[in-house]
């Protein structure tokens, strides 16, 4: 997660631009917008963050508190910005194509670099492409919610549906991470969500990303205080029930200790919750073009290869017994920044696209189906033309660049 698949986004995205703003003849201008970039990046340095502080809330209930909270909205935030960007419509064969060689190949080329790495630094490994290598389960899920969303989307209250659906996951003992099938059921509702909220024009039709009430802003910096100080008055409740385990959408209630009948009652306040701080969340994101604005294309590069970066940090048990919180917490907060800049560069990108976004002809029978030619997508649809040197700077935005 994240996803958080550069991915399924090609395979079922529409435009992530703004409005139309014009016409040329027939042809409608777009502008792209870039509170969709920076609400992409933010969520994918909480990703990188929530699995740099894993390590330390062992040691630090300030680090734990941090993570609840982080883990409480960021998938869910992730998943809701991909359901944005997804048609359900029955899709094209170019669409189709897309799922193969944005998600399924990426997840197979990984799997096979973990089991190297792990035999390589651990002298085990267990291949094994049904269980999804740490980060990799976020591939699968966004495959999963696009080929279900045209099935949903036929539905008469397919909000409500998916929320019975990852309830009632929880209750089976047979579902499990087995093609993260359990955390994709789980996190369906958020995925459908965005894609609710983008049918339904609510975006627009309430000019959320045109204007935004001082109260707005504060009262999202509140529900985030409020959310920061539960997390740490009560962590010790929060570590007797196992609430990180909650967090991850991926057991089923009885094997974390959800044993009685209302045990889906948990799972839909931490719904609720979700809803609400994502809400917070995309209510401070900034709206106007910043120097880092489009890194948010890149998400798939970080959230692909920053697990490779923080695997030896984790392992070694360097991240543990850190003290004091108050130093090595912000030291952690500015390097998980600092990884997801560095990941999303230019250098990166060249040197690692053929692992994240391969262009395998050879499988399909029509090799124009993997095509480098064209736009790009990452993992939660942001499109973009294909790759080139940049043109020099002029003073206005070409306005033909949607993604």
């Amino acid at each position: 997660m994240t996803d958080p698949a550069h991915a399924a986004a090609a395979a079922a995205s529409s435009s992530p631009g703004a409005p139309a703003t014009g016409s040329v003849g027939v042809h409608q201008k777009r502008r792209r917008v870039p509170f969709w970039d920076n609400a992409r990046f933010a969520c994918i340095v909480l990703v990188v963050l929530g699995h740099a502080t894993q390590r330390l809330t062992y040691d630090s209930d300030i680090a734990l508190g941090l993570y609840l909270v982080v883990y409480a909205f960021h998938m869910p935030a992730f998943a809701i910005i991909s359901g944005y960007f997804s048609k359900s419509d029955s899709p094209t064969r170019v669409q189709m194509a897309r799922v193969i060689t944005d998600i399924l190949v990426p997840y197979v080329i990984f799997e096979a670099v973990w089991t190297l790495t792990k035999w390589i630094v651990e002298g085990r490994a267990n291949p094994n492409i049904t269980e999804p290598s740490w980060t990799l389960w976020f591939l699968l899920a966004l495959g999963i919610f696009r080929l279900v969303l045209p099935y949903l989307a036929l539905l008469r209250y397919p909000l409500l549906w998916t929320v019975v659906i990852s309830i009632g996951a929880g209750y089976l003992p047979n579902l499990d991470s087995t093609f993260s099938l359990s955390r994709t059921l789980g996190l369906l509702p958020f995925f459908t969500l965005g894609w609710w909220l983008r049918e339904h024009d609510i975006v627009d039709r309430f000019r959320l990303l045109r204007s935004r009430a001082w109260w707005v802003p504060v009262a999202a910096v509140a529900a985030f205080v409020v959310a920061g100080w539960a997390a740490w008055y009560f962590v010790d409740g929060w570590r007797e029930m196992n609430l990180r385990e909650w967090l991850f959408y991926d057991e089923n209630y009885s094997s974390i200790g959800g044993t009685q009948w209302w045990a889906g009652g948990v799972r839909l306040a931490l719904i609720a919750i979700a809803v609400v701080l994502s809400a917070a969340f995309f209510a401070l994101v900034p709206r106007r073009t910043h120097w880092w604005t489009h890194f948010g294309q890149y998400t798939m590069y970080v959230y692909l290869l920053h697990s490779f970066v923080l695997y030896p940090f984790r392992e070694s048990g360097l991240l543990r017994d850190l003290d004091p919180t108050w130093l090595w917490l912000p030291i952690v907060v500015v390097a998980s920044v600092l990884i997801a800049l560095g990941l999303a560069t230019r250098p990166v990108r060249r040197v690692f696209r053929p692992l994240v976004e391969p262009r395998p002809a050879w499988l399909f029978a029509d090799p124009k189906l993997a095509r480098r030619e064209g736009r790009r997508s990452d993992p939660t649809g942001s499109r973009r033309p294909a790759e080139q040197p940049r043109p020099a700077p002029g003073p206005h935005p070409d306005p033909r660049q949607n993604g």
